[in-house]
Parts: structure tokens; C-alpha cells; sequence
């Protein structure tokens, strides 16, 4: 499978992860400070998502759920629609389930290249800055909501010696797009793309801050007859009609 890097993205989510709003009359400091403000203090939170697979402007893939963060470094992704996917961050590794192949793919952490990793944030400390190398307001895009502002960041580049030890795939330079609501800070959007031209937006709505969340609900045990595979996530669009290990 081929590795194409962008973490992304989030929150943001966010390690997203990452997002924040901008206008005319704020600066992309005092946006990124609103978001980190907003959820900085939550130890758990709770929102519905879309996950859309775009290939060279064109959707591929659809596909939605609910997702889960909590501290430290911790998410769930359930995957209701088209198909039931499980994907889990435990704080030391990923998973990702695939009922209908009977397989779960397992991968440290730290060294995953999935685009969902980065919003691991929003479980994090809150410092887009870790994410982030730059945060610039984006004019030149129209938000998606009403009261929604865009910034663009440009993503910090993995240590040179990770890859060359091989823990770590290379970064080429990407921008990735956070929509946040001006007003409240939170999160509603966030788009990765890569040189290819394929790009993954995530749409977030009906946020819960501090949820009572069950510890067990961020761990992974994988059933009985269940194949485990190590190794990082692809991260290509899947084909259509099937969902396997794709973020």
C-alpha cells in the first residue's frame, strides 16, 4: 500500500488536530488562542463527523460517524455509515478495525502517518503550535458555515532523524485548512491535501465538552479470529464500495 504523508490533519483533532477562525478584523494569533481557550480545558470530548475523500476535485468517498477524545493523546473513531470501521488511539498505539475483513492494522503512535493523528490535539495539551510550523489567515477561501473563518497552516516537518532511521515517513511541505467558528471557536472543518491532488476533508458538528467517557471505550481488544497487522496506515483514497485501512 502506498504511504502518502500529511497529517492532518485534525483537530484538530485534533494530535485535531488545529483550527481556529479568521476575518478581516482578527489576526490568525488571536484565532488560533480562541480555539486552544475553547478546548484547552475539556478532559473529554464528543462530536458527529464526515469524512470525505476527494480525488483531483472530485468526491470518491463518503463516510460518517462519531468520534471520541480524551487526555492524554487518546481518540476513538466509530465508522457507522457505509460500513462499521473502529479506529482507536490508545496514547501508544493505533488501531484500525476492518469487521468485514476480519483485520486490524496496529501502529505506534507516534509513528503513524494516518491523517486523522493530528487530531489528537484536542486530547492534548492544546499548543497548535506543535502541529503548526506557520498559521496564516486563508482570504482566499469561502467557509462552508455561517460565522465560519479559515486559516491555513502549514505543517511542522517530521525530525530528519526519524526518517532516516526509518521510524518515519518524509514530510513534504503541505498547507491543510481549519474552519472554526469565529464566535464560539470550535471547530467545524478541516481539509489535508497532498501534492497528488487528493485531498480529506473532515466536517464536525454537535460538539459535547466533557462527556462522561468510560476509560475502556479508548482501548482496542481485538476479537477472537482476528488478524493483526503491523505496519502504517495507508493513507490513499479506498476503492469505491469498500472500506479497509485507508486513513
Amino acid at each position: 500500500m502506498k504511504a502518502i504523508w500529511i497529517r492532518a490533519a485534525v483537530f484538530c483533532s485534533l494530535n485535531c488536530l488545529l483550527l481556529f477562525a479568521g476575518s478581516a478584523e482578527q489576526n490568525p494569533t488571536e484565532l488560533v488562542q480562541k480555539f486552544e481557550r475553547r478546548y484547552r480545558s475539556a478532559r473529554t470530548l464528543q462530536a458527529l463527523f464526515v469524512e470525505r475523500y476527494i480525488d483531483n476535485g472530485k468526491e470518491v468517498r463518503s463516510e460518517a460517524g462519531t468520534a471520541y477524545f480524551g487526555r492524554p493523546g487518546r481518540m476513538r473513531w466509530e465508522y457507522g455509515s457505509p460500513e462499521r470501521n473502529l479506529y482507536v488511539v490508545d496514547g501508544k498505539w493505533s488501531w484500525f478495525y476492518v469487521p468485514a475483513d476480519h483485520t486490524v492494522t496496529r501502529t505506534r503512535a507516534r509513528e503513524s502517518s494516518d491523517w486523522r493523528t493530528p487530531l489528537a490535539l484536542l486530547a492534548g495539551e492544546m499548543k497548535v503550535s506543535r502541529i503548526c510550523a506557520r498559521v496564516e489567515s486563508a482570504k482566499a477561501q469561502k467557509p462552508t458555515e455561517a460565522g465560519g473563518g479559515v486559516l491555513s497552516c502549514q505543517l511542522r516537518r517530521t525530525d530528519p532523524k526519524r526518517v532516516a532511521s526509518g521510524t518515519a515517513l518524509a514530510e513534504p511541505d503541505a498547507d491543510v485548512l481549519f474552519e472554526v467558528n469565529r464566535e464560539t471557536g470550535e471547530l467545524s472543518r478541516i481539509l489535508v491535501a497532498d501534492p497528488g491532488g487528493v485531498q480529506v476533508e473532515f466536517r464536525f458538528a454537535n460538539w459535547t465538552f466533557d462527556p462522561r467517557l468510560e476509560g475502556a471505550l479508548f482501548r482496542f481488544e481485538p476479537p477472537r479470529g482476528v488478524a493483526i497487522v503491523d505496519g502504517d496506515l495507508a493513507v490513499n483514497p479506498p476503492a469505491a464500495g469498500r472500506a479497509g485501512p485507508s486513513r
